[in-house]
């Protein structure tokens, strides 16, 4: 199973550019207002201690006010000035690059932000106050030719109260990002202020609105009857177009002449599925680039894999911190869980009717103007085509509904003016053939035509196929599906698909419990030979739980039983306190949220459960939401969550159950983290994931993490002193790993990267070999589901089979031969071994 020493074919075409950069790991700093360019320059000498080869900046435009994360840019033109503007990320990268470490800067192309006040987005501004005049008309996703106006839904009421009421009134000023206009009249609605359409100042105020180049509405207007694409349903987040060259030029110069200036090495793109043709963006970039490292945000569905025509380097790593946690995930607990899952919620084990379910209700409810502005795009294109005409507008939505229900990935890849690739063929009959049991008979004629318009067949009048609606609708369609996997599926239905919550992350497969060693090597092969620089992930911005938090919450599956008990005993001590409306896939969510954060140090503060719970619930979308909160049953479900961590009865049994399984957990936690750094591709660490974590859904993983204070423990951990806990280990093993790929990045990036399965006698036990030209250089061993009741006593004389030469444990100093080695001898000190040939 070892993968050829060169790459050919698709690896080639995979791996960057002729001098172009290829990190060998990454360590993801999370830029704000608690971390910028200077900070970030100093923590340098640690990041460079911890063997990572290249810096991955979270976004470096300037965003809008009070943005901490980065993805809401409001100035292409301009780096952000909360962080220390263009000379902060040039300092910070001349500072990197003298010490031979890259900067990956990760990019927004799909969105812009709908900032408060709109005229910190200059070309937004430009566009409400000039309309299909403005010279930046073709940036956003709307007709503004059709005379709606574009519209803005951000009042607290219906216009005709709030002009009614007086809250909407004229107002002078100079705006910030006109200067040279001096004083214009604008209006303002509280802390709003929009631009005044030129000569229509003197209007009665009514007039005046109506006679604008947008259209103020009710904030509830958003969902119904938006006229421009939004990312996903979030409707401060306005799409850009691009795909029209001049905007990808105008909004990608800044960070290209940083690229060809040497300031930024390589790429991250967030969310290309949301672009109208993402093959063809990459392919520019790839272009402008001279085929830098970029790797994308694809969420791959289950086996799914990279279109091979992609020129980027592979994924962000979802795909692989699924599987490598899933490896740690004991099948045998399937069962126990999903009977505790029952009992408390009285959901069956059912998860494709869970997803159905929250897909149709997102369909219906947050994302029904997009698919209404499909509808009605088929409902133009057959009534223009006298063969179409008797396909009615309830047909097709019918039909739109029922083929985006049944899709089962983000998107297919249909290009306008190309033949469909026969993957995306299949991919469209087999989800027309779910939605058709969905639909009366009367309607499969009317479905059969809608897939014919999304495959860019010739349907109707012969000739038709290159008409201006129906390219539209083979770009919207893909884009709408997206939308709907991200808000259905992650973001509704694994929150509230309770039977492992560990295995519901962002571009999971939760309908996989638990996968074997031989999985992971054959996956491993099929990326190392396509995909040899894509990223490795085990935390990141976007995880709705931190790596650890996940390892703890994956060793419940290996004491179900146990854990069934617990949870049934403590239910009944705390019965008095809970309230009697308390949602039973919430409540279940709780409990393995407490087993997922309590450490040794006990729980994690009561204001951060709090705070995650109400994201949680509001996820979910069953019986509070965020645009319907109940308050009342928030509280009280916040009240008992703050009682559960004060009751003795729950203290004494989650202290006593993580002495329990504080042996699987140390399992999972180091396993998890060397596989991640050691199997195919470029491995990020999440700032602050090099120790342990009880770190949730963002906000709450995008917390300040003390990086002097790290820096001092590896210090010393480097002098020579032993690892005080688990924390110390995981950032021991990391380092290790860290400074190896960097010792050795010929055996873990580029085209002499190879990878060894190493035979074992067990499945206990997962291990591998990368080798470059000269052959094997580094040795990883994890342990896994090893019962902690009789810990296999048999494992301690399994072996494992070291290829030629003398290893030596770069952790412990021991040597090992050659051949079958005792896992008793290997794993003496730790549940995982790093060997180095001698």
């Amino acid at each position: 199973m070892t993968a050829p020493a060169s790459p050919t074919g698709a690896a080639a075409a995979h791996l960057p550019g002729p001098d172009r950069r290829l990190p060998v790991s990454t360590y993801r700093l999370q830029l704000g207002p608690d971390l910028s360019f200077a900070q970030a320059e100093k923590a340098l000498p640690y990041l460079d201690s911890l063997g990572v080869t290249d810096l991955y900046l979270s976004p470096v435009l300037q965003a809008a006010p009070g943005s901490t994360h980065g993805y809401d840019v409001v100035d292409h033109s301009r780096i952000s000035a909360e962080m220390g503007g263009r000379e902060g990320l040039e300092s910070l990268a001349a500072a990197a690059h003298e010490r031979g470490m890259g900067v990956v800067v990760d990019v927004v192309p799909n969105h812009m932000a709908v900032p408060t006040p709109v005229w910190h987005n200059r070309a937004l501004w430009s566009v409400l106050k000039h309309g299909s005049s403005s010279p930046y008309a073709t940036w956003f996703d709307v007709d503004l030719e059709s005379g709606d106006g574009l519209l803005m839904p951000v009042l607290g009421s219906r216009i005709g109260a709030v002009l009614a009421s007086g809250e909407l009134t004229l107002d002078r000023m100079v705006v910030p990002s006109e200067p040279d206009e001096g004083e214009q009249t604008v209006l303002r609605y509280y802390d709003h202020v929009f631009p005044v359409r030129p000569e229509t100042e003197q209007l009665p105020l009514a007039d005046l609105v109506e006679r604008q180049h947008y259209r103020l509405a009710y904030w509830r207007v958003a969902d119904e009857e938006l006229n421009y694409r939004r990312f996903f349903d979030v409707g401060t987040l306005a799409a850009v177009r691009v795909e029209d060259p001049e905007v990808f030029d105008a909004t990608h110069a800044l960070l290209l002449e940083l690229f060809h200036d040497g300031v930024i090495d390589a790429f991250r793109i967030d969310h290309p599925d949301g672009l109208a043709e993402p093959r063809g963006y990459l392919r520019r970039l790839h272009e402008a680039t001279g085929g830098a490292w970029v790797v994308a945000e694809k969420i791959l569905e289950g086996e799914e894999e990279l279109p091979e025509d992609w020129p980027v380097a592979g994924t962000t790593g979802y795909d692989a911190a699924w599987r490598l946690h899933a490896l740690q995930v004991d099948p045998g607990g399937s069962v126990p869980l999903a009977g505790l899952m029952q009992e408390l919620t009285g959901d069956p084990a059912n998860l494709p009717a869970v997803v159905e379910d929250a897909k149709r209700q997102i369909v219906a409810t947050s994302l029904f103007a997009e698919i209404d502005r499909l509808a009605r795009l088929l409902a133009e294109i057959c009534h223009d085509d006298i063969r179409l005409r008797d396909h009615t507008y309830r047909a097709l939505q019918e039909c739109v509904v029922e083929l985006v229900v049944a899709f089962p990935r983000y998107r297919a890849y249909v290009v306008p003016g190309e033949d469909a690739p026969a993957a995306a063929e299949r991919l469209l009959h087999d989800a027309a053939d779910v939605a058709r049991a969905h639909l009366e008979p009367d309607r499969h004629d009317t479905l059969d035509v809608v897939v014919g318009l999304l495959l860019g067949k010739e349907v109707g009048s012969a000739g038709r196929t290159h008409e201006e609606r129906r390219t539209e609708l083979m770009v919207r369609f893909p884009q709408v599906c997206g939308a709907v996997m991200a808000k259905g599926v992650e973001d509704t239905a694994f929150y509230r698909w309770t039977h492992l919550v560990s295995l519901c992350e962002v571009g999971g497969a939760p309908e996989r419990f638990g996968i074997d060693p031989d999985e992971l090597h054959d996956w491993a092969a099929r990326t190392l030979a396509a995909w040899p620089a894509t990223m490795t992930a085990g935390s990141t911005h976007d995880t709705k739980r931190g790596e650890d938090v996940r390892a703890r919450i994956g060793v419940l599956a290996g004491h179900a039983e146990a854990w069934a008990d617990l949870v049934r005993s403590l239910r009944t001590a705390t019965a008095d306190l809970r309230p009697a409306d308390l949602d039973g896939r919430t409540e279940n969510l709780l409990w393995q949220t407490l087993a997922g954060t309590w450490t040794d140090a006990g729980p994690i503060p009561v204001e951060r459960l709090q705070g995650y719970l109400v994201k949680a619930a509001r996820e979910q979308k069953s019986w509070t939401t965020w645009t319907a909160p109940d308050e009342a049953r928030e509280e009280a479900m916040n009240r008992y969550a703050a009682a559960l961590l004060e009751h003795p009865d729950v203290v004494a049994a989650f202290t006593s159950w993580v002495e329990r399984t504080s042996a699987a957990v140390r399992r999972a936690v180091l396993g998890t983290k060397l596989l991640q750094l050691t199997v195919p591709g470029v491995a990020d660490v999440y700032q602050g994931s090099e120790v342990t974590q009880t770190s949730l859904v963002d906000p709450d993983n995008r917390r300040p993490v003390d990086l002097d204070a790290l820096a001092s423990v590896l210090a010393e951990l480097d002098g020579g002193r032993a690892p005080a806990g688990l924390d110390e280990e995981k950032l021991q093993l990391t380092a290790a790993a860290l400074r190896l790929r960097r010792t050795h990045p010929g055996a873990f990036v580029g085209a002499e990267a190879g990878y060894e399965p190493l035979p074992t006698t067990t499945g206990h036990a997962v291990a591998l070999a990368r080798t470059d030209a000269t052959g094997p250089r580094v040795v990883a061993v994890a342990t896994r589901l090893v019962a902690d009741t009789a810990p296999a006593r048999s494992l301690p004389d399994q072996t494992v089979v070291l290829p030629d030469g003398t290893w030596r444990d770069v952790l412990t100093g021991t040597e090992h031969a050659a051949g079958p080695c005792r896992l008793g001898d290997l794993l003496a000190a730790r549940p995982v071994a790093l060997l180095e040939r001698a």
